[in-house]
């Protein structure tokens, strides 16, 4: 099929790679033209595991192009909208100003038979306007929210745990949903199951699985600061909740809390949304959850004073971590960078080093140094942080890292250190949420 991808940002160029990897003939459209003049260069403008190999692959094999020009979209069968949908810079609300900007440079190319799909996640009864907006065209809706986590997102593309069609009701939506099977023919023909919905429950679908996945995890925070408190360990505490199959143990591991271009935009959107439809226990809920990852913040930057004597001022401090989770260079809403950047302020001389997002963060953060070399940023260094679990970072020897520092203390904000190690090796380790931790090793999952 012939398709476009509208946005060519983090969504639409993964999206775009591979589409083109299963057959289809894709073009993306961006209005930022040095964007497009890289992804046409064949150069990945981020870091996402196999999104290069993906890029490369679709231009050799003449399948994969990119554009500024909403022209060049008028022989297109199905245009997928995957611009962003930020945060609101005055309210909790998502800005729809580039989606309706998408579409209204589209309306003139789209043709009678084509099928639009939204893809960005929006709040719920944007899909009402936007076909609204496309109905004199005789163009068709349909809405496919996107489930993708960074350092995944390949993989989640082309094996997805699930594909969601929010359709109309009628011949309309039976004819969308054909044509969303052909795109999608490779993995609905090795048995991906598919939920078919009106636009409204697919809307809701993606926003209130990311605000149940903040819930989770400022629970868990939360249960850390306590077990704190009480002389308890969250690391086995969450390992023996994990084995109850009713929560599982995924995205349930105490840290300093989540970031990233997502779930707390969604939360926030998921807040305003429930406000609007008066449903205030929703945004009494989550107001609290966005609250507890704040707090989580803050008390790693406290606990890192502490650490110090109780103040920062002058001390030499490494940070393992600039972005906001390991396999992305991603660093929107990063917890490191807050944690850093509050310690910078106390007067902390703070280095950071990370394998991905050490480049040109220094232009966001004048305040702190960038070290891309793990060895470098630890010589000297007075404490040391872990607050992005890289496997750079967790597979360190902390007997050579010993050698490193001026000071052997560690905080593990992510608890991602085997803890008897580093204290077997003449480290003060400390964990968060673990009051007398020592006796075994933490578990080694991800958030």
């Amino acid at each position: 099929m012939k398709i476009s991808v509208i946005g060519a940002g983090y969504l639409g160029t993964v999206h775009a790679v591979t589409l083109a990897h299963m057959g289809h003939d894709v073009i993306g459209l961006d209005t930022d033209a040095a964007r497009i003049a890289q992804l046409s260069s064949g150069v990945a403008p981020f870091h996402e595991p196999g999104l290069a190999e993906l890029l490369s692959e679709g231009h050799s094999r003449g399948r994969l192009a990119f554009t500024t020009d909403p022209a060049d979209l008028a022989d297109v069968e199905v245009h997928f909208l995957c611009v962003g949908t930020p945060q609101s810079k005055t309210a909790n609300d998502s800005d729809l100003s580039f989606l309706l900007a998408a579409i209204d440079s589209l309306l003139p190319y789209l043709r009678p038979d084509a099928l639009v799909v939204g893809k960005s996640t929006v709040p719920v009864g944007t899909a009402v306007v936007v076909g609204s907006l496309i109905a004199p065209t005789g163009a068709a809706l349909a809405w496919n929210p996107e489930f993708l986590r960074q350092g995944t997102a390949v993989n989640d593309s082309l094996v997805p745990d699930r594909l969601v069609y929010g359709v109309a009701d009628g011949e309309p939506g039976a004819q969308a949903g054909a044509m969303l099977d052909a795109v999608y023919a490779p993995l609905l023909e090795r048995g991906t199951p598919k939920v078919v919905t009106n636009y409204a429950t697919a809307e809701l679908i993606k926003v209130s699985a990311n605000a149940f996945l903040a819930l989770k995890l400022s629970y868990i925070n939360a249960v850390g600061e306590f077990c704190e408190q009480a002389g308890a360990d969250v690391v086995q505490l969450s390992q023996a909740l994990g084995h109850d199959d009713r929560i599982g143990g995924k995205y349930f591991h105490a840290g300093i809390g989540f970031g990233g271009g997502c779930l707390p935009k969604d939360l926030r959107s998921f807040r305003a949304q429930a406000q609007r439809h008066g449903v205030d226990s929703l945004d009494e809920m989550f107001s609290l959850v966005d609250g507890i990852n704040a707090d989580a913040r803050y008390r790693t930057a406290e606990t890192a004073a502490r650490l110090c004597g109780g103040s920062l001022a002058g001390r030499r401090v490494t940070i393992l971590g600039a972005s906001f989770k390991p396999h992305t260079d991603d660093i929107r809403d990063s917890p490191a960078l807050d944690v850093a950047a509050q310690m910078a302020a106390q007067g902390a001389l703070v280095t950071v080093s990370d394998p991905q997002a050490a480049g040109n963060q220094w232009l966001q953060f004048p305040q702190l140094a960038f070290e891309p070399d793990v060895a470098a940023a630890l010589a000297g260094a007075e404490l040391v942080l872990l607050l992005t679990q890289w496997p750079e970072f967790t597979s360190l020897d902390p007997v050579r890292a010993a050698t490193l520092v001026h000071r052997p203390v560690i905080l593990d904000g992510r608890n991602a250190l085997d803890a008897a190690a580093w204290q077997e090796a003449g480290w003060d380790y400390h964990g968060i949420g673990r009051a007398g931790v020592g006796t075994s090793a933490p578990s080694r999952a991800a958030v």
